[in-house]
């Protein structure tokens, strides 16, 4: 998965959400902001916890 790319997202679709014209507009580029963050942030857990289990056997 490439962070780069997730991040890059979010951030078009946070830009395209504060200058939407109309609230529906808002909201779907609002949503798939969080849907970005949830991926950044799953992404993020999994290197964590695969992390621990590697010191953890070292």
């Amino acid at each position: 998965m490439d962070l780069n790319y997730l991040f890059y997202r979010q951030q078009i679709s946070l830009l395209r959400a504060r200058g939407a014209t109309n609230p529906e507009s808002r909201a779907a580029h609002e949503g798939l902001a969080r849907g970005y963050t949830e991926q950044i942030l799953a992404y993020r857990n999994t290197n964590r916890r695969q992390e621990t289990v590697e010191r953890e056997a070292a």
